[in-house]
C-alpha cells in the first residue's frame, strides 16, 4: 500500500536547516549548544525502569537514566516504560502480565514522589508525574522532571480490551502493540520461534488489535509502532484516528535490522501525520556494531535521512535509555547536551532542534487529547 492512499494530517513540514553562513556562525561560537539545551523542552520518548529490583530513581546512581542525570543533563521530560517481555498466550501468562503492568505502572508513578523508608534522599529531589501536554510543559516551567507512563508490549492487555482503561487511569499515555514475538493484538518484527510463532500470526492486526487502537484512541493514548511488524505498522497507521509513532526505532536504509523501519514506512508516518524517533541503540543504528563503534555521529546520520525523507515535523528522539540505547557521546540522561551539540554542528536551527527534541511529541499527544471521548 503506498502512503498516497491514506489520511493525511497537517504539520508535515521541512527541515529547517541554517544557512551556511549562519552554521560557521553556530560552528564559531555565536550559539551556544548548552544554552540552547537548556531553554528546549526536551523529552526522551522511551526509556526502560530496572526491574524487578534495581537502583533508586532519586539517586545518581547506575541507572542510565534517574532524576539527577535528567537535571544534570536538562532532560524535561521522560516516557518510562513498564516494559511486559513476550511470554505465553494463555490465560494463566495474561494475568500475570497484566499484573506485571500495574506494578510496574506503580513503580513509574512512585517516581513522582520522595519515598519513605530511605527510598528518596534526604534532599526530597522528585519528578512529578505528567500525563497530558499542559502537565508536561508545567513541571518544565517549575524546573521538575516530568514523568510519563508509558506500556511497551500489548501482551499486557491479553485478550481483553477494557484493561486498557485500568492502564490510562495509571497514567499510561501510550501502548507499544507488540515487543518481540507475536501476541493476540498483532505480528511482531521479530517472532519467536521459542514460543511457536511462525512468521505470522495475523497478517498484522488481529481484529482484537483493531479494537485496542479504537478503545486507545478514546482513551487519548498513543498507538506505538516500535517492534511492530511491517504489515501491523501500516495497518495500524491506516485504523488509529490519532498519528500513530514508533517511539524508539531507526532507519533501515542505513541499517538493515527488523526493527527498524524502511522507506515506505517512512512515507507512511509522513502521509497519516506520523513520528518516527530515532533510537540509541547500537545495533539498530550501525550493522554488527557495539557500543563503542557507534556515537553521536551515526546517531545523528539516521535523524538527518529520516528528516530529508519525510519532513522535520515526523522525526523525534527515543533513546530507550535502560533497555538497550547508549552509545560514545550520548551513553546517559546527563549527556543529552551533546545530542543539541550534533545537531547544532550539524546545521539545524533552533525551531528544528525544539521540534526534534519534544515539539513533534507533544503535537502528537495533544492531537490524542483533543480525539479522545
Amino acid at each position: 500500500m503506498t502512503g498516497s492512499t491514506l489520511p493525511r494530517h497537517s504539520g508535515e513540514g521541512r527541515s529547517t536547516l541554517l544557512t551556511a553562513a549562519a552554521k560557521r556562525q553556530t560552528v564559531a561560537g555565536m550559539t551556544d549548544p548548552a544554552t540552547l539545551h537548556r531553554a528546549l523542552l526536551t523529552i526522551d520518548t522511551h526509556i526502560d525502569i530496572p526491574w524487578p529490583d534495581g537502583p533508586s530513581p532519586f539517586e545518581d546512581g547506575p541507572r542510565r537514566v534517574d532524576l539527577p542525570k535528567m537535571l544534570r543533563g536538562g532532560l524535561a521530560a521522560g516516557c518510562f516504560a513498564a516494559y511486559i517481555p513476550q511470554g505465553a498466550r494463555d490465560d494463566a501468562a495474561h494475568e500475570a502480565a497484566f499484573a506485571r503492568a500495574i506494578a510496574m505502572l506503580g513503580a513509574i508513578r512512585a517516581m513522582g514522589h520522595p519515598q519513605p523508608n530511605g527510598g528518596g534522599p534526604a534532599s526530597g529531589l522528585t519528578g512529578r508525574i505528567a500525563t497530558s501536554v499542559a502537565e508536561i510543559e508545567s513541571a518544565r516551567a517549575d524546573g521538575v522532571p516530568a514523568i510519563i507512563p508509558a506500556v511497551e508490549n500489548g501482551y499486557a492487555i491479553g485478550t481483553e480490551v477494557d484493561r486498557l482503561t485500568r492502564l490510562r487511569a495509571l497514567g499510561a499515555r501510550y501502548l507499544t502493540l507488540t515487543h518481540n514475538g507475536h501476541n493476540a493484538l498483532a505480528d511482531a518484527a521479530i517472532p519467536r520461534p521459542d514460543l511457536g510463532d511462525k512468521a505470522e500470526a495475523h497478517g498484522g492486526l488481529s481484529p482484537l488489535g483493531r479494537a485496542a487502537i479504537g478503545r486507545m484512541n478514546a482513551l487519548g493514548m498513543l498507538v506505538d509502532v516500535s517492534h511492530a511488524a511491517r504489515s501491523t505498522m501500516v495497518q495500524a497507521a491506516e485504523a488509529s484516528r490519532t498519528p500513530v509513532l514508533a517511539t524508539h526505532s531507526a532507519i533501515r536504509a542505513l541499517c538493515d535490522h527488523p526493527r527498524n523501519l524502511d522507506d515506505g514506512q517512512l512515507d507512511v508516518l509522513r502521509a497519516t501525520g506520523g513520528l518516527i524517533q530515532i533510537t540509541a541503540v547500537p545495533a539498530f543504528l550501525k550493522a554488527d556494531a557495539k557500543a563503542g563503534e557507534v556515537g553521536l555521529a551515526e546517531f545523528a546520520a539516521h535523524i538527518d535521512y529520516a528528516v530529508q525523507r519525510i519532513g522535520i515535523a515526523h522525526v523525534g528522539i527515543g533513546s530507550d535509555f535502560d533497555g538497550g540505547g547508549g552509545f560514545t557521546g550520548w551513553h546517559d540522561a546527563a549527556e543529552s547536551p551533546n545530542v543539541t551539540a550534533e545537531l547544532l554542528r550539524r546545521g539545524y536551527d533552533r525551531p528544528a532542534i525544539a521540534a526534534l527534541w519534544g515539539g513533534n511529541f507533544l503535537r502528537l499527544l495533544r492531537l490524542a487529547e483533543h480525539a479522545a471521548t
